[in-house]
């Protein structure tokens, strides 16, 4: 089923190959091991998240969020066994937790969230923007999702996004990564879409290694040209993600997409001259569903969008049936939600 849905790391991944996006987000194929930085690092923004919530929302004082917020990093971290070379244990993240706090007080910090159309805090700020390109089954808009930390106004000086990032060292090259990083382009282009102009985004980095802690703050801005060139960008991608659907061909990168940041997980598929025999030793079936922001079968996903697998097709896994619905109101559906 093609994706009724796209997001900046759905973008990077057919920007690096396209056979990688087919794997990932088409088939839904998912490693069966979990990594360390992305179990660590969401554990760490939903401790955030849960800490502004409580302070800004709730009126809880500084230490009762700041307990809020260990729990919920500890609930997110859950029984992962972190392997002994990595600094990212669940102790050390609390650590930086609370060093982050110590750096960036609630309250104290200059960033106040702002409040979005429809009331809610600019905490943790949700979208689902229809694009100017169709579904090629349903015929409704596809949508571009995701999430930014916050949106806040900044020492007075204007709106902007906030986005935290977990990482092991900072430096001048580290700053420098994020001027023409597609997932920020996309959020002041969500943001226009609701009438609101902000000023840039604030990336926030926090260092966690095992003897100590590090943060830098660093700002980048984006032009109405960029945002414009973004948009024209992100539609011709989708067009090309179609076309490679409608051909049944998703193309190889076979360079340095497959090496990279300590090489694709997809490797030994692509090295092999038998990989539906290989996927479904190493890896699993499931969805990530921002609608439930929980992991859900194949089949479940496809039933919610009304798709209907032909009979041809092997059965999704998971679910022996289908069940029909409307897209166009789930689309609805999900625009509200987030």
């Amino acid at each position: 089923m093609f994706p009724n849905a796209v997001d900046s790391t759905l973008i990077a991944a057919f920007r690096a190959c396209p056979q990688k996006f087919f794997l990932s987000y088409v088939e839904h194929w998912k490693s069966t091991t979990k990594s360390v930085h992305l179990v660590a690092g969401g554990a760490f923004a939903s401790a955030i998240e849960a800490a502004r919530e409580a302070f800004y929302v709730e009126g809880k004082s500084n230490s009762d969020s700041e307990a809020i917020g260990m729990t919920a990093l500890i609930k997110g971290y859950g029984d992962f066994e972190c392997t002994p070379e990595s600094a990212k244990s669940l102790e050390r993240m609390l650590g930086a937790f609370e060093f982050y706090l110590f750096n960036y007080p609630l309250g104290g910090d200059g960033a106040e969230p702002i409040t979005l159309p429809g009331g809610r805090k600019g905490i943790e700020f949700s979208f689902a923007e229809p694009l100017a390109i169709n579904h090629p089954v349903t015929g409704v808009p596809i949508l571009y999702t995701g999430r930014s930390d916050m949106v806040a106004n900044r020492h007075g000086t204007g709106i902007w996004n906030y986005d935290e990032k977990t990482t092991s060292s900072l430096g001048a090259t580290w700053g420098r990564q994020w001027e023409m990083r597609s997932q920020f382009t996309g959020y002041n282009w969500a943001l226009l879409q609701q009438g609101i102009k902000p000023q840039g985004t604030i990336v926030r980095g926090i260092s966690i290694l095992k003897t100590k802690y590090d943060t830098m703050e660093v700002p980048t801005y984006r032009s109405p040209h960029e945002i414009a060139l973004w948009e024209k960008q992100t539609l011709r991608d989708i067009k090309r993600m179609i076309a490679c659907w409608e051909e049944g061909y998703w193309d190889y990168d076979i360079d340095g997409a497959c090496t990279e940041y300590g090489g694709c997980q997809f490797q030994r598929i692509c090295k092999s001259s038998n990989p539906d025999e290989w996927l479904p030793a190493h890896f699993v079936q499931r969805v990530w569903d921002p609608l439930e922001r929980a992991e859900i079968s194949v089949a479940d996903y496809e039933s919610k969008w009304g798709f209907v697998r032909p009979e041809e097709a092997p059965p999704a896994p998971g679910l022996p049936g289908l069940l029909l619905g409307d897209g166009h109101a789930l689309g609805e559906e999900l625009k509200g939600l987030m």
